[in-house]
């Protein structure tokens, strides 16, 4: 990798002028001294010259061509619907350009193979934003886990109510990839991945049915029941939205207590239910996007190991794969084979 110098200006062009972008990228580039946003990419022309004319200085384009033309950047944020980051991805990359991209890292386990690839053979490096993993509650988890005995079952959930599951791309399988699990349902599958890894074994039920008289195809509830059969440890996952209320959680349960964690907080029990520790932290998230930025930098530099980078994220993908592929079959998928596919 090129190492970049400490004291460059990073250019940077954002890809989709959707809510990540206006909430959470644009307000972190501002606060950040180091990088300069260059230009904006929407097809949407009135909610672009709307956003230029409040901010001035930064040009506009409909094609992601013609940002690339008339600026050098040293990397993009793609922050688009699903079906649309691959090719964008690709793009950039194949003009040595850095990617911070939003969930998930692809939409198939061969388009994530392809970006891979293609960005070892460019040099380039791709990160997935995942806020959690900017959060302090949420690397608490290290320091804890060593004080509840060996794991022995997880249980994660995370789900909201939402009145029309089926509505836009995000109800449309082949173009989001998938429902529920791989859209919100990324999130915690990173915190399985970053905590305990690829599970071996996966078991999963969906459901399209949330809705009387409406047709779609991207799940509105997925349940997977996930096995390491090397760690003896298990656990379920169930991932919806159009079950309230809304709830967010991670609870380890090992031989000498619990941990839980929940968005701003995380728990310590003994296996009987006391409370042994507590950590809250409010107002936690508006931080989150500036810190990945700048860990970003970092990476591009050289001074940082990319911890969310194109092979980790392989093992996302698998997890997804096979939890699709077992709704199908009605039986347990083995994970680790698709990584050998």
């Amino acid at each position: 990798m090129t190492i970049i110098p400490k004291n460059k200006l990073f250019k940077v062009g954002i890809i989709g002028l959707g809510h990540q972008a206006i909430e959470d990228h644009i307000p972190a580039i501002k606060n950040l001294n180091n990088i300069k946003l260059v230009g904006i990419v929407d097809n949407n022309r009135q909610k672009l010259k709307t956003f230029l004319k409040e901010n001035r200085g930064i040009k506009g384009y409909t094609n992601f061509n013609n940002l690339t033309k008339n600026h050098k950047l040293d990397f993009v944020i793609v922050a688009l619907p699903h079906y649309l980051h691959y090719e964008v991805t690709k793009k950039a990359i194949k003009n040595k350009i850095h990617v911070l991209k939003e969930k998930p890292f692809a939409i198939s386990l061969e388009e994530g193979k392809k970006l891979k690839e293609l960005a070892r053979e460019n040099n380039v490096h791709i990160v997935v934003t995942l806020q959690r993993r900017f959060n302090p509650i949420y690397s608490t988890f290290f320091q804890l886990i060593d004080k509840i005995g060996r794991p022995f079952y997880l249980e994660i959930k995370y789900a909201f109510y939402t009145d029309q599951p089926y509505s836009g791309w995000r109800g449309d399988k082949k173009l989001a990839g998938g429902g529920c699990l791989i859209d919100m349902g990324y999130h915690m599958i990173d915190l399985l991945m970053w905590y305990f890894g690829l599970p071996n074994k996966v078991f999963c039920e969906l459901s399209t049915s949330a809705k009387e008289n409406v047709s779609y195809t991207a799940e509105d509830t997925a349940q997977v029941i996930f096995r390491y059969t090397t760690k003896d440890l298990w656990g379920t996952m169930l991932i919806s939205r159009v079950i309230p209320p809304k709830q967010e959680y991670l609870d380890i349960y090992g031989t000498k207590g619990i941990i839980h964690i929940e968005r701003g907080r995380i728990e310590r029990y003994a296996s009987n239910g006391e409370l042994q520790e507590s950590l809250k932290r409010e107002q936690n998230w508006p931080s989150a996007a500036q810190d990945q930025i700048e860990y970003f930098i970092k990476v591009i530099q050289g001074e940082r190991k990319n911890i969310s980078d194109p092979s980790f994220h392989l093992n996302h993908l698998a997890f997804i794969e096979a939890s699709y592929e077992s709704s199908k079959k009605h039986q347990y998928i083995d994970t680790h084979p698709f990584l050998k596919l």
